[in-house]
């Protein structure tokens, strides 16, 4: 990963940070870094996250979804960071195998995927490391009997993927399911590189031996500097932007098959530095579609965000074939890459000239290895962010405020009382 922040510093920005101010920051990268590595040493709960390209096994993960090998098609009933890491990576990798992520309780939703799923021909991997999380049960109850119901045996195509005990454990030791140990010490937003994120990959055909290569390979070059290492860079500046009031954070790749990394980016630095009142709005943009919309905003509205720009710097193409039709000449002889480049640049260009910072973060290609370590740096920002923050990072007491209340609500436990202003 390469991380240009030239567009984040005051010199390009109005509210960008001062270079002295990063010369200063350094030093508490490095007393973080510490403290990181001290963490890891230690395999400290949440620190223990970037231990995952060297503790995870690909051969028990390849041999769990062996009896899947006839799938045409993959289900995946989990939520947040049970199915996010999955989606990024067999998303932008995957081969024809069709993959689809449950992760919400919507039952018009459900309903009509389910009378999409070839079922005798999908793998379905329910996902939750405490086997009781309401929504991901909830799904899967309906799913299981919807494969009964088309005479599918769900316990010939049901892989588990949970914690050492809780209802989804039980129900794999009942009915002898294929079932991958959720590793511990490890938050689900910070598991894509564990058999959480890898599983599903690994059905679809991507390689997951090169995505934990690529994840060491960044691992190897983390120094206690972020002007040495790309993660600490993209962190520690967007923390001293935060701190210069760039509270929204935009990730906008240029690349189709990337979008759903930005909606794993999105619930990682929201759910890890969401605390005490502090933390960025992460948004999720798409170039060069969001040019069209959300860049009108980013360009002439207020100076309260920092766009991050992340793009391949090589990959297919196609070439635009010549046309004649008026005001279009500029387009024969160049190609759709060339174009999509050209969007990218122009879009760099027309914030850096509105004064809105910007971070611009290339991979070389769209394939194992870089997506590894795209995402094994980014959650080692996170750490680090978190850090500069001095918050909880690793834990999510407004998501758990919110699951407790759901239960209690199903109970049948009265709601609390408050004031209401509803108009119809």
């Amino acid at each position: 990963m390469r991380v240009d922040i030239a567009n984040a510093l005051a010199e390009t920005s109005p509210v960008g940070v001062p270079r002295e101010a990063l010369d200063r920051l350094d030093d508490r990268v490095a007393t973080a870094h510490e403290t990181i590595q001290n963490g890891r040493e230690e395999d400290a709960f949440g620190y223990a996250s970037l231990n995952l390209p060297e503790t995870t096994d690909p051969d028990a993960i390849r041999a769990a979804v062996a009896p899947f090998a006839d799938a045409t098609a993959v289900l995946t009933v989990g939520i947040g960071g049970s199915a996010l890491g999955a989606a990024t990576l067999a998303t932008a990798l995957g081969d024809d195998t069709e993959t689809y992520f449950l992760d919400n309780v919507d039952p018009a939703h459900l309903r009509s995927l389910l009378d999409e799923l070839p079922l005798a021909e999908t793998a379905v991997n329910v996902v939750s490391r405490s086997g009781t999380t309401a929504e991901t049960l909830a799904n899967f109850l309906v799913v299981r009997e919807e494969m009964a119901a088309a005479g599918v045996d769900w316990t010939e195509r049901t892989l588990v993927t949970t914690g050492p005990s809780g209802n989804l454990r039980d129900l794999a030791e009942e009915y002898d399911l294929p079932a991958l140990d959720v590793p511990t010490g490890r938050p689900g937003r910070f598991s894509a590189l564990s058999t959480v994120g890898l599983a599903v990959p690994a059905i679809a055909g991507v390689d997951i031996e090169g995505v934990l290569a690529g994840a060491r390979s960044a691992a190897a070059d983390m120094t206690g500097s972020l002007f040495e290492t790309p993660a600490y860079a993209y962190g520690a500046t967007l923390f001293a932007l935060d701190r210069r009031e760039a509270s929204v954070a935009a990730m906008m790749p240029y690349a189709e098959s990337l979008e759903p990394f930005a909606e794993w980016f999105a619930q990682l630095w929201a759910e890890s530095l969401g605390k005490d009142g502090l933390g960025q709005t992460p948004v999720r943009a798409l170039g060069a579609t969001d040019q069209h919309s959300q860049l009108q905003l980013y360009r002439a509205g207020p100076l309260d965000k920092v766009v991050t720009l992340l793009r391949p710097t090589t990959g297919p193409d196609h070439p635009i074939p010549n046309a004649d039709l008026d005001g279009l000449d500029y387009l024969g002889g160049n190609s759709l890459r060339e174009l999509l480049d050209a969007e990218f640049e122009a879009t760099e260009a027309s914030l850096a000239k509105s004064g809105q910072p910007t971070v611009t973060v290339e991979i070389e290609r769209v394939n194992s290895e870089s997506l590894g370590a795209l995402l094994f740096e980014m959650e080692a920002a996170c750490i680090l962010a978190g850090e500069l923050y001095d918050v909880e990072t690793f834990t999510q007491p407004a998501v758990e405020w919110g699951k407790e209340r759901a239960r209690q609500l199903l109970r049948g436990e009265s709601a609390q009382a408050s004031d209401r202003l509803v108009v119809e």
